[in-house]
């Protein structure tokens, strides 16, 4: 799963990097998001547009957000089998703007935190689904989960699953709107190639939400 991530560039530089066309939002930069926050999306209307969403993909049926019935991953491998998810493979595809995620490691009898991101420190797409949830009295609210895939070989060792992160050059088949191939979409959640990931050891600090601080991405023997 991926239960905690990074946004650390700052907002032009994730504007450059994915190419977006319209910025509808900012949020300041994060090193410990957890679910149920605000997170950075883009999505695709004709146009790549950076948005805010909240991070736990909300069902239709759910009345109140604060019910807690929220899904914060998806599994890559039966995302077509599940009517929550089926949908939105086709139609509510999206890029959750990160720069790396922590995992935790259980190692004698506790679980250590470390922090995974790619060689070249730049951000990075996880691909997500996203729907806009309304409330029983009208209010609508973008939501979003982030897909999971089996670890690679530099994230097996700490955890069974990661983000699936879309390469470069898939970017514009997952963020076109027509393209609804379900076949070749689920082909595009694949693990990471290893080698151009690194991943350290980092500051038990990070297993509190309310510790959002740069130095959490700092080696722990630093």
């Amino acid at each position: 799963m991926c239960g905690r991530f990074v946004r650390s560039s700052p907002i032009e530089s994730v504007v450059r990097t994915f190419n977006v066309e319209v910025t509808s939002a900012v949020l300041a930069q994060s090193y410990n998001i957890a679910p149920t926050q605000e997170i950075l999306i883009i999505n695709t209307r004709g146009k790549r547009e950076l948005v805010k969403c909240r991070w736990g993909l909300v069902p239709s049926w759910v009345r109140e957000l604060s019910d807690g019935s929220v899904l914060i991953n998806a599994r890559a491998e039966t995302l077509d089998e599940k009517p929550s998810f089926r949908e939105l493979l086709r139609k509510g595809r999206c890029l959750i703007v990160a720069d790396g995620f922590y995992e935790w490691k259980k190692e004698k009898g506790r679980k250590v935190p470390y922090y995974v991101r790619m060689k070249s420190r730049r951000s990075c797409g996880f691909a997500g689904l996203y729907n806009r949830w309304t409330s029983p009295g009208g209010e609508s609210v973008c939501t979003c989960t982030i897909i999971t895939t089996e670890g690679n070989d530099l994230v097996a060792p700490i955890h069974g699953r990661m983000p699936a992160i879309i390469s470069d050059d898939k970017v514009d088949i997952w963020l076109d709107p027509g393209f609804e191939d379900i076949d070749v979409l689920k082909g595009l959640l694949k693990p990471y190639p290893s080698e151009e990931m690194e991943t350290f050891l980092v500051s038990d600090k990070v297993n509190s939400p309310q510790n959002d601080f740069a130095s959490n991405i700092m080696p722990a023997d630093a």
